[in-house]
């Protein structure tokens, strides 16, 4: 059986978008996509549910 845990995976800043993607299944692109589209209207949008999530999420 497949651990599927959700972990931060070794990535470009602090593996937020990576291990999103390893839980979800599909490629880090996609959130660091999301992440980057978010930071558009202002940074906050983006910036705080990353750093939230960077807190939250267990390194692997």
């Amino acid at each position: 059986m497949k651990d599927n845990k959700l972990r931060r995976q070794n990535g470009m800043i602090a593996g937020v978008c990576g291990g999103l993607g390893a839980f979800f299944g599909i490629g880090a692109f996609w959130f660091r996509l999301i992440f980057l589209i978010l930071l558009i209207p202002g940074g906050l949008p983006g910036l705080i549910p990353y750093l939230i999530l960077w807190l939250v999420i267990p390194r692997r």
